[in-house]
């Protein structure tokens, strides 16, 4: 099954110079490693597949079948590791740095999917930042803006009956 996920990124991210669309082929390829963070902690939850499914979707503006066979090979290779490398090469090839920060970002959406962050899952959104040379000082804004985001959301969530405050 991992070279079925080699195989689909080789087709897709073969000779990027030479497809027609060169940003889908950059999509893919933050794709793969989206996938990365919510197969971190060994505990795929429903909440992080449509996070993924919506972002790669919508975001992204990954066809229905590119998100679904890339979604069917990231669970079926849930306990096996991924060269990054080439993934992580055409990113920091293409993407400027608030590009770069943006993609930790996601990350820490990906990881907060599901209500909390997995040690695990940090790790991986560290190590993924290492590589694509994102400062850990960006590391960590990007993690704490995201942390806010969620708790202004489960604040509106709580409503006013509860006054907003969250405990």
């Amino acid at each position: 099954m991992l070279n079925a996920i080699s195989d689909f990124f080789q087709r897709t991210l073969a000779q990027p110079e030479q497809r027609e669309n060169q940003t889908l082929t950059l999509e893919l390829a933050t794709a793969a490693l989206l996938c990365e963070i919510v197969r971190a902690d060994y505990d795929t939850t429903n909440e992080e597949l449509a996070a993924l499914r919506l972002m790669l979707t919508e975001r992204y503006q990954l066809s229905t079948s590119d998100v679904a066979e890339l979604m069917t090979l990231a669970q079926a290779e849930v306990d096996e590791a991924v060269d990054h490398y080439q993934f992580v090469s055409l990113i920091k090839e293409h993407y400027n740095y608030d590009q770069r920060c943006e993609l930790v970002a996601l990350m820490w959406q990906l990881a907060w999917a599901d209500g909390s962050v997995d040690p695990l899952e940090e790790h991986r959104i560290r190590r993924l930042a290492d590589l694509l040379h994102v400062s850990h000082s960006d590391f960590i804004r990007t993690k704490l803006q995201v942390e806010g985001q969620v708790e202004e959301r489960r604040t509106a969530q709580e409503g006013p009956e509860r006054g907003g405050v969250s405990h």
